[in-house]
């Protein structure tokens, strides 16, 4: 996807900088009374992010400091709605929870669309780990996709413990379903081959695809959407399912008996993001730093499975419901992390090529 080579001057990035700089240097620049008026409007997934948001970020926050945040729900990866804000200088939105892919389409030309958040030395941001920072995202969610399957399929017999599992149709028989997209099927396929956690980017495509092939015949469902799969492990239309571990847990807490695989989970990072030249940018900042503290990402848990980015917040969190969560360290350690960088370079064509494998 082409990005506009427009980029910033030099005096408005020492600008910028300066603005950041001071942010970090004062202790306490928004307080109720200097906050008067004061508003910012985030864009986020909707449905129930927005109500645990509203709940443990978004009103404490206006408590705590008098500054409003509004949460809005917009498209899954709203980069377009981005570029069309920063470049007519018209903010609908100040700040924005946004994938890694979304952040690298956003930043690598010659112009960028979000602000260097500057916010690598606060004390609570600095207590995250590496891999889920970046220079124009602080991590908010881990989100995973998991080995789903129906234990009452299993009964009397060896449930699947792998892709590998899977990918054995023989040795696991049961009604099938597979994404209709290329994302983390490829990699579902090269674990399933035998190939390691740390060799799997960049892709061997012409190896996923023979692998493929051996299961493509089995597959009863190509799956489009998280509703379907929610509905299709509650209804029993399919045994085994890949499928992102939020659509398995909540058929789950409907009642349907599903069990979750974590070894090999396949995980991705949603951020916080500032909009670049947002008048708003100080706020966004002082919103980010009060909801990376880890007693409020652990309250998140009540709402759903958060895979939140502080260690700290495991301390404070149930160890049964922190098992769900996709940053329990177990399941995290076992895990892949999407090469956000791989799929925007061979997105293209790699889902071309899925598409003519779906149609053959």
């Amino acid at each position: 996807m082409s990005i506009l080579n427009q980029g910033w001057s030099r005096r408005r990035l020492l600008k910028t900088t300066a603005i950041a700089g001071a942010a970090l240097a004062a202790p306490a620049i928004w307080t109720p009374s200097r906050a008067e008026g004061k508003r910012i409007v985030v864009r986020d997934d909707g449905g129930i992010y927005t109500k645990a948001y509203g709940a443990v970020f978004y009103g404490p926050f206006q408590e705590a400091t008098g500054i409003e945040v509004v949460g809005v729900q917009a498209n899954a990866e709203p980069t377009a709605q981005i570029r069309s804000m920063v470049d007519a200088g018209a903010y609908t939105w100040d700040m924005a929870k946004i994938s890694q892919p979304a952040i690298l389409m956003l930043t690598s030309g010659d112009k960028k669309y979000l602000e260097p958040h500057g916010l690598e030395s606060d004390p609570v941001i600095a207590t995250m780990p590496k891999q889920y920072m970046s220079e124009y995202g602080v991590g908010n969610n881990v989100y995973t996709t998991v080995l789903a399957y129906r234990s009452d399929a299993f009964e009397g017999r060896e449930a699947p413990k792998s892709w590998a599992d899977f990918f054995n149709v023989e040795g696991f028989e049961g009604r099938r379903a597979l994404r209709k997209h290329p994302f983390d099927t490829i990699e579902q396929a090269l674990l399933a081959d035998g190939v390691a956690t740390k060799d799997v980017y960049p892709c061997d495509i012409d190896r996923a695809f023979k692998k493929l092939d051996t299961i493509k015949q089995n597959i009863d469902v190509f799956w489009t959407s998280g509703a379907q799969v929610e509905q299709m492990l509650t209804s029993g239309e399919v045994d085994l399912i890949p499928t992102w571990v939020s659509r398995a847990q909540s058929a789950r807490a409907g009642g349907a008996p599903v069990e979750i695989v974590w070894d090999q989970n396949i995980w991705g990072l949603d951020s916080w993001s500032i909009l670049a030249g947002t008048p708003n940018a100080d706020a966004c900042r002082e919103f980010i730093k009060f909801a990376s503290d880890a007693k409020r990402q652990a309250a998140l848990m009540e709402y759903f499975a958060a895979g939140v980015t502080q260690p700290a917040a495991f301390d404070l969190i149930d160890p049964k419901v922190a098992q769900d969560s996709p940053t329990f360290p177990k399941n995290i350690e076992s895990g892949v992390q999407i090469d956000a960088k791989y799929w925007l370079d061979n997105q293209a064509a790699v889902i071309e090529r899925y598409n003519s494998w779906l149609l053959t």
